[in-house]
């Protein structure tokens, strides 16, 4: 079976090879266009897929619509029915992931965010582990600082910020890395992954950048905060972490819908820890895996039946 098979498009559940774009479109001339990201996990003992922190994902959607002065033509509920109806019409035996996109859709030249007709967009696609998970990757630090709140926001998921990300991570891919660390704006302060954030483990304490650091809101990253904290009684801090202390951390990983839970084994060809897992790492990876595949039944609310 060839996936995705089908697309939520101009106002219905559609063919795949049916949803199709002007090459005028203004989000594709000028990246006016928000997104989304949200995971469902299969779980093979129940036979079923879960969706990992839907309604989560949605408010964060419509947060960055706000942003980009995108009025969504459909509330959270409807959003996350027409996801599930599309993931039933799909029929995953697999982790999969769900790409929803708010985007100007009018035809008309001009970088402007009014005047323009907007329209929504879902599909799917089956997807495994966008980093390894299994081991540590190398990663360096980027000559490409994040982008600031003040020009493009990183806490909205807009289609155009991602050059930014693009930039850094074939930077990175270039010369020989898995991934790339980036600043802040100003260059003073760790930020976050090309797309991902990023914890520190160090002396028993998890520390991990506040979101004035130019940083996504992560879901995964709001997860991992509490159950560190509520699971594996972790004091967890929030707090700006300068570059160097990457070098002497004890452990090191990236997180997101996308990354999972990633861990750093080197950063600039210096060693994290011995190189290796840390403890930390592989209990959060452990219990977050269970979660996501409703396992634990405490966090079962996070977990949308498909």
């Amino acid at each position: 079976m060839d996936n995705p098979r089908y697309a939520f498009f101009e106002g219905k559940i559609v063919p795949i090879e049916q949803a199709k774009v002007d090459i005028r479109t203004n989000s594709l001339q000028y990246g006016t266009a928000v997104f989304e990201g949200l995971r469902s996990y299969w779980n093979p003992q129940a036979e079923k897929n879960y969706v990992f922190r839907m309604q989560e994902h949605y408010i964060r959607f419509e947060e960055s619509a706000k942003i980009l002065m995108i009025n969504l033509p459909y509330s959270i509920k409807e959003l996350s029915e027409i996801t599930i109806e599309l993931l039933k019409k799909e029929g995953y035996k697999e982790d999969a992931y769900v790409r929803p996109f708010a985007y100007n859709s009018g035809l008309h030249i001009g970088p402007k965010l009014v005047g323009n007709p907007q329209d929504v967009f879902i599909y799917s696609i089956p997807l495994g582990d966008y980093l390894d998970i299994s081991k540590p990757i190398d990663v360096c630090t980027s000559s490409w600082t994040r982008i600031s709140d003040n020009s493009i926001p990183p806490r909205a998921k807009i289609a155009g910020s991602y050059v930014n990300a693009a930039l850094q991570k074939t930077e990175a891919l270039l010369n020989g890395f898995d991934e790339a660390i980036v600043l802040t704006s100003d260059g003073q302060h760790v930020s976050e992954g090309s797309a991902m954030n990023i914890f520190m483990v160090k002396n028993g304490i998890l520390s991990t950048p506040p979101l004035v650091d130019d940083i996504l809101e992560g879901i995964t990253r709001n997860t991992i905060i509490e159950i560190a904290k509520d699971e594996l009684d972790l004091e967890v801090v929030q707090r700006s972490i300068d570059r160097t202390e990457l070098y002497t951390a004890h452990e090191l990983f990236f997180c997101g819908t996308g990354a999972q839970i990633s861990p750093i084994g080197t950063v600039d060809k210096r060693k994290v820890g011995d190189g290796k897992l840390g403890e930390v790492t592989r209990k959060l990876q452990a219990l977050y895996f269970k979660i996501v595949k409703n396992h634990v039944e405490k966090y079962s609310c996070w977990c949308t039946e498909v």
